[in-house]
């Protein structure tokens, strides 16, 4: 019944088009009742799609139905993103998310799933560091969380917290010179996970082509 089941999905979803890309193939549609909108998980952020990843099913919503923060607008003086330091929105938005404890938090979406995914169990807000509110309010707005522990843990374990991952993962290195090597472009460039960094690949290792500038590995 597994096989079947797979196979259908498979078959329904090759029918289906992507509202973000407009390729067929989207095996993802919004939860919203009455929403038929379909789309590729990989083109979720294009689109500014949200997944939850908690619960006994992931759920999906296109950028009209998915999730909002409700928080206070802050002074435009203030718009700075708590972890990289960079400007934000001076209004919540998919891109530009806050804490709903201290309400005064701002940050840039890529950069607290980045911090989700390296604090892992210790994830809280970096700023009144809630724990509990915060952590269920990111899953609600779609970012995910690891149940590993922090990744300068380990980092302290392994050596200097400076050192940069420096090898190829991928299932076959194809590199001539081995998972080691990396040049500073074209085919053996190693490139480094875009939200954990913790995994690489070279670009052919992984069919990247010299326009790609982010992979995901496959734990995140």
């Amino acid at each position: 019944f597994l096989i079947k089941d797979t196979r259908r999905v498979i078959s329904e979803a090759a029918k289906k088009s992507c509202f973000i890309c407009c390729k067929m193939g989207a095996s993802i549609t919004c939860c919203k009742t009455g929403c038929d909108r379909t789309f590729h998980l990989p083109c979720a952020p294009d689109g500014e799609c949200v997944t939850q990843y908690f619960g006994a099913y992931r759920q999906s919503f296109c950028w009209e139905h998915r999730p909002q923060q409700a928080l206070q607008p802050r002074p435009s003086q203030h718009n700075t993103c708590i972890i990289c330091l960079d400007t934000v929105e001076d209004k919540i938005s998919y891109k530009t998310m806050g804490c709903p404890a201290c309400q005064d938090a701002r940050f840039h979406r890529h950069c607290i799933q980045r911090l989700a995914l390296h604090a892992g169990i210790a994830f809280r807000c970096p700023c009144c560091l809630n724990q509990d509110l915060f952590m269920m309010e990111m899953l609600t707005m779609g970012i995910r969380l690891s149940k590993r522990a922090p990744s300068w843990h380990c980092d302290q374990e392994a050596g200097p917290s400076d050192q940069r991952h420096s090898r190829c993962d991928a299932t076959m290195c194809l590199c001539p010179g081995g998972r080691e090597h990396a040049e500073a472009d074209g085919t053996w460039q190693l490139r480094l996970c875009s939200s954990c960094a913790a995994e690489g690949t070279h670009r052919c290792c992984s069919s990247l082509g010299n326009s790609t500038c982010s992979w995901e590995c496959n734990t995140c």
